[in-house]
């Protein structure tokens, strides 16, 4: 069994929470845990598609939830199951007929067939959606909970007790289907993602973290994300009523979180330093949404997308339609890109300590269409916003509503088994999984597999 918690943070879970978390702790006492290292980028979308598949995502050919469609300037595609053209853990299981129980773990819908029941992710646009393998078992979980959800809603706003209150439904009634899920499916393998622990720290962890710039000591907000922390520990719980000492049970995070001190408006810097030219200068004082009808193209070496992390892409001769680098350039201009992009330093002059990765360097293979450069700003404590017109291109506002937490690249897990805990370990990478699960379930384990067996 793995239950997945989106976005789980170790020093929470291990440090400043354990005493609060009787069921997770109890795990790590008799179990081997530690940090889980995240995929390149750390988001979920591809993170989930990686820990189950066993593949990067260069492999994937999946960089985030959007990705470019094609090298031309405007059309991108949107990531969702037809995106993974690799099997995961089910799909394996299905071909050695073990069933699977699949809940909620992203990048499952549109749903696929397998052996066994799933039922769909985040993603899912509605409960009129065919959000369930097979059809029949959507009429009887809207039957057994007639208001099942899929997310919480608009999570960056402002109405915090509000959009609380939806978090905690959407947890409630998502695994008071896994648990009915566990009675009376068959399983072999059983997985379910709560993505809702993602929600509360984008939307709460200012409230919590005195090293945020918004913080207030005392605020009404102070103790949100551990209260619920204890309330997912005490559905740990009651999910772990359902298995015997015969299970391994794994519990994992696709990343981790930290504070969000800022932004960078990568356009508008790339505007600046002679990367990006616009057909004409943004008004003085107004924002705007990067727009590709704005660009001279056949003056621009580089633009980019926001985001948790950067993405740069290089207008490259015979790759894009109005490309101006040529190839013998290409070298080049990364490397001169990359050392000013290195060079960027906080508002007050210090180093921001920006890493930038090339696909090719650090992916088995690239697949689809990939940026040109990864960045991580800040060591992720500040994001990328695609935007142009900033009075500078740093921003302390996110430019799609408020976000107080950023995603860092260690997650966490805790193995459980009968008589093999070893406690904290050396850190394990999320592609681990895949070869796990089917080490555990005694399946042959594909060659092409990235991960190794966690132990």
């Amino acid at each position: 069994m793995v239950i997945g918690l989106d976005c789980a943070s170790p020093e929470l879970v291990f440090q400043r929470y354990r005493a609060h978390l009787p069921h997770l702790s109890q795990l790590m006492n008799g179990g081997t845990w530690g940090v889980m290292r995240s995929s390149l980028p750390c988001i979920t979308v591809p993170a989930w598609a990686s820990m189950f598949s066993g593949r990067d995502a260069g492999e994937l050919g999946v960089y985030g939830f959007r990705n470019r469609a094609n090298y031309g300037y405007d059309e991108l595609s949107t990531a969702d199951s037809h995106s993974v053209q690799f099997p995961r853990v089910w799909d394996y299981l299905t071909e050695h007929n073990k069933p699977s129980l699949v809940v909620n773990v992203p990048q499952t819908y549109p749903i696929k067939p397998l052996k066994g029941s799933l039922v769909s992710d985040f993603t899912t646009p509605n409960r009129e959606s065919a959000f369930t393998f097979p059809t029949i078992l959507k009429s009887d979980l809207l039957k057994k909970f007639p208001n099942y959800s899929f997310d919480a809603g608009n999570f960056r706003t402002s109405e915090k007790p509000a959009l609380l209150q939806r978090i905690y439904d959407l947890t409630e009634i998502q695994y008071q289907a896994f648990e009915h899920l566990l009675t009376t499916q068959e399983w072999d393998f059983a997985v379910h993602v709560n993505i809702g622990v993602d929600r509360i720290h984008h939307a709460f962890w200012r409230y919590q973290d005195p090293q945020h710039r918004l913080y207030e000591p005392n605020n009404p907000f102070e103790n949100a994300i551990k209260d619920y922390y204890r309330f997912v520990d005490a559905w740990v719980g009651r999910v772990l009523a359902h298995v015997d000492d015969r299970t391994s049970v794994l519990v994992v995070s696709d990343h981790g979180a930290k504070r969000m001190d800022g932004a960078i408006a990568i356009n508008h810097w790339l505007w600046q330093n002679g990367w990006l030219a616009l057909k004409s200068t943004p008004p003085e004082g107004q924002i705007q949404a990067f727009n590709v009808q704005d660009v001279d193209w056949t003056q621009t070496r580089a633009w980019s997308t926001g985001g948790y992390y950067g993405r740069i892409f290089m207008n490259v001769q015979g790759r894009e339609p109005q490309g101006v680098i040529a190839t013998h350039e290409i070298e080049s201009m990364l490397n001169t890109l990359t050392e000013q992009l290195k060079a960027i330093t906080s508002p007050e002059g210090t180093p921001l300590s920006t890493r930038v990765f090339r696909p090719h360097e650090v992916y088995k293979a690239v697949n689809g269409f990939a940026p040109d450069l990864i960045v991580y700003f800040g060591d992720l404590h500040w994001r990328a916003v695609g935007g142009v017109g900033y009075p500078t291109h740093y921003t302390l506002e996110n430019d799609t509503g408020p976000d107080d937490a950023n995603h860092a690249e260690e997650g966490m897990f805790i193995l459980h088994e009968a008589q093999k805990g070893q406690g904290e370990v050396a850190p394990y990478q999320l592609m681990d999984v895949a070869s796990t699960v089917l080490h555990r379930l005694r399946v042959p384990i594909p060659a092409a597999l990235q991960g190794r067996i966690m132990s």
